[in-house]
């Protein structure tokens, strides 16, 4: 008897969710509200993504060609999958001191999970998440990117 008494509580329990997820599909229905979905890609030139979108790995620089990445390799050691590789020179400063300044910070796109450890552990903040999705290509070789620009240098408030 029990049995019967709770195939007929399953039931009505599976009634009742259907009923109550059907409410509030037939409200956005009825009266939309705020979109939240774009009509992607016919909306491509006006596509505004979230402030929170994780797209790729930036490096972002001022007018003067400067970033803040020192070259610590803190992100190359906290990344899962191995792709970011931090190549490094020695250069004497004006006081003739040896400083380390990067060469090149090289971000393998194709290996990337966005995990964010490499921007969250930069003790410099020189690392960011850009807004850029659209990475279809046919050679994977063209995922390699280098994230500082040539001729750029560090920034003198950030200590190296």
């Amino acid at each position: 008897m029990n049995s019967v008494i709770q195939y007929f509580k399953d039931i009505f329990h599976g009634v009742s969710t259907l009923w109550s997820g059907m409410r509030v599909t037939g409200k956005y229905f009825v009266s939309p509200g705020e979109i939240v979905t774009q009509k992607y890609p016919e909306n491509r030139a006006t596509l505004k993504m979230a402030d929170r979108f994780k797209g790729e790995i930036v490096m972002p620089h001022d007018d003067n060609n400067q970033h803040r990445c020192t070259g610590c390799g803190i992100c190359e050691m906290n990344c899962p999958n191995g792709s970011i590789e931090v190549l490094t020179n020695r250069v004497a400063n004006e006081d003739g001191k040896l400083v380390r300044v990067i060469d090149k910070h090289v971000y393998h796109l194709s290996m990337c999970t966005f995990c964010g450890l490499c921007v969250k552990t930069c003790p410099s903040d020189a690392l960011a998440f850009g807004q850029k999705f659209e990475h279809a290509v046919f050679d994977r070789h063209k995922l390699t990117k280098i994230l500082n620009r040539e001729g750029s240098s560090l920034k003198k408030e950030v200590k190296s």
